[in-house]
C-alpha cells in the first residue's frame, strides 16, 4: 500500500531547466534515441494484445520515424533519452488508424483507462502526462485575458499571449479534486451515479471551491451528496487523473452521522457496506471502481486494516 498511485511518479526526470535550451531541443529532436508520446483526440497509442499475449504494451516510437506535428511538448527524460508528446487530433480517423499500423504491429490509438491498469507504471505515468499536456493545449489556443492567440513557449510549458495590449502567460492547470472514504467503524460509505456501470459503488468525490481547503472540501462534499458530517479527515495519497486534468486528493473521514440523505443531482444512491459485504461484493452483482483508481485503493487500504469474519 506503500507503492505510488497509477499515473503517479512515473520515473522520468521532466528536466525543466532545459525547456528554454532551444538549441538543446532542436538536437533532441533530430535525436535517433528520441522517443515520442503520441495522442490522437485523448487516446493513447499501444497495443491492446490477444492471447497469449494478453498484456497491453505502450508504443513509444521513436520521434524521427514520426511525422513531424507543431509545437511537440517536451516531458521530460528517461535514463538520458528525451521523451516528447505529439498532438495528432487533426488527423480524421481513418488516418490516425493508418499512423498507428505504420508504428507497431497491431497498435491502435486506446483510451489509456482501458490499458494503463496493465502497464509498467512508468510507462502508464508518461502517457497520462502527454494526454494532460496535449488536453490543456487544445483548450487554451487563446488567451483567457482578452481573447487573442496564444503561441507555444518553453518547450510546451506556457502559451503566450500575442497581444501587445496584454501579454498574459498561462501555464498548464490541473483542477484539484478531493476524493474520500468515510468509516463508521467497520462500515463504509460508498456511491453510486447512475452513468456508472451496473452495480458499481465507488468512494464519494469533488471539486475543491475558491478559498476551500481541502479538508474543508472533503467534509463539504460529504454533507452535500450524502448528508452525513464528517470530521477527523486524514490525508492518504494523491493521484493525477488526465481524464481530462484532474489531480485526485485522497482522505479518510469518520462519520459523526449515521443517516443518509442523498442528493439525487450528485447520486443514484448511497449505502453503508460492512468489510465483509465489501468482501462478498461480486456475489451481490456490486463492484468496486476501477484498479487503477485512487478511489480502489482507498477502499482496499482500509479492507486491509478489517480482520475477515471468523
Amino acid at each position: 500500500m506503500n507503492r505510488p498511485n497509477f499515473y503517479a511518479s512515473g520515473g522520468f526526470d521532466r528536466a525543466a531547466h532545459l525547456r528554454t535550451d532551444s538549441a538543446w531541443m532542436t538536437d533532441a529532436l533530430s535525436d535517433p534515441d528520441t522517443r515520442a508520446v503520441p495522442v490522437w483526440q485523448a487516446l493513447s497509442l499501444g497495443v491492446i494484445g490477444d492471447p497469449p499475449l494478453p498484456a497491453p504494451i505502450a508504443v513509444l516510437p521513436r520521434v524521427n520515424a514520426m511525422p513531424e506535428v507543431q509545437n511537440p511538448i517536451f516531458l521530460g527524460l528517461v535514463e538520458g533519452a528525451a521523451y516528447f508528446a505529439l498532438d495528432y487530433g487533426d488527423l480524421n480517423e481513418s488516418e490516425a488508424a493508418e499512423l498507428a499500423a505504420r508504428t507497431e504491429v497491431g497498435a491502435a490509438f486506446v483510451d489509456l483507462r482501458r490499458i494503463g491498469p496493465l502497464l509498467p507504471r512508468d510507462e502508464g505515468a508518461l502517457l497520462a502526462t502527454a494526454r494532460g499536456m496535449v488536453h490543456w493545449h487544445r483548450r487554451n489556443r487563446f488567451c483567457g485575458v482578452c481573447g487573442g492567440t496564444t503561441v507555444v513557449q518553453s518547450a510546451g510549458h506556457v502559451r503566450a499571449c500575442v497581444s501587445p495590449s496584454c501579454g498574459a502567460t498561462h501555464f498548464p492547470r490541473t483542477d484539484p479534486a478531493t476524493i474520500m472514504l468515510v468509516t463508521d467503524g467497520d462500515r463504509c460509505l460508498l456511491g453510486r451515479q447512475p452513468k456508472w456501470p451496473a452495480g458499481m459503488y465507488s468512494t464519494l468525490a469533488g471539486f475543491v471551491e475558491p478559498g476551500e481547503s481541502l479538508e474543508d472540501a472533503v467534509i463539504r462534499e460529504v454533507r452535500e451528496e450524502a448528508g452525513i458530517v464528517a470530521a477527523n479527515v486524514t490525508y492518504n495519497s494523491s493521484q493525477p487523473w488526465p481524464f481530462p486534468s484532474s489531480l485526485m486528493v485522497g482522505f479518510f473521514a469518520e462519520a459523526v452521522t449515521r443517516d443518509i440523505t442523498v442528493d439525487p443531482d450528485e447520486l443514484e444512491d448511497a449505502q453503508w457496506f460492512t468489510s465483509s459485504e465489501l468482501r462478498r461484493f461480486a456475489d451481490q452483482g456490486k463492484s468496486l471502481p476501477r484498479p487503477d483508481s485512487i478511489a480502489r485503493r482507498l477502499v482496499e487500504t482500509w479492507l486491509a486494516t478489517r480482520p475477515p469474519a471468523a
